[in-house]
């Protein structure tokens, strides 16, 4: 046998070799239930950054999109905006009259939230914007809890401050 022909022969078990292992690391990575996701949302511009596009957590309908129609909702005093982040951020400054309910401490205050706020209560969650799934995680915690009148607020705190809306 040939120089070239144990080369050639050898390349062709490395390709194979290599086409089987990223075979079973794709079919791994699908069947773990910590697997990464290989698609995901990653432009701003259509609503908040994230990996998984089959989660149930994100859920388009459930978005304000437009911080101006979240001011109106605000303006109609009816609804509880809720902080998603943490209790450090939310003393730094948060919307107006909202409440604090970060994921950190979700276990620990969620008694209390309960017993404050019917489930009929309509409420708006938001975080630090786009970037940050925290209010998402939060609107799903509460719907499973069985509020039915949750929103998100996906551009955030942030944006919210930049337009000169209420803040405390």
């Amino acid at each position: 046998m040939s120089n070239t022909t144990s080369w050639n022969s050898i390349s062709i078990r490395a390709i194979l070799m290599l086409a089987l292992a990223v075979g079973v690391a794709l079919i791994v990575n699908r069947i773990s239930p910590v697997g990464i996701p290989l698609m995901g949302q990653w432009d701003l511009r259509e609503g908040v950054v994230h990996a998984n596009p089959d989660s149930r957590l994100f859920n388009d309908q459930l978005e304000i999109d437009d911080i101006e129609v979240a001011k109106l909702i605000y303006d109609g005093a009816e609804t509880l905006f809720v902080d998603a982040r943490s209790e450090e951020d939310y003393q730094a400054g948060h919307v107006k009259d909202a409440i604090s309910l970060s994921l950190n401490e979700f276990d620990a205050k969620i008694e209390y939230f309960l017993n404050r706020y019917p489930p009929e209560q309509p409420i708006v969650t938001y975080c630090s914007g786009r970037t940050c799934e925290d209010s998402h995680r939060l609107a799903q915690n509460l719907r499973d809890l069985g509020y039915e009148q949750v929103n998100i607020m996906i551009d955030g705190f942030q944006n919210w401050k930049d337009k000169g809306f209420p803040v405390d």
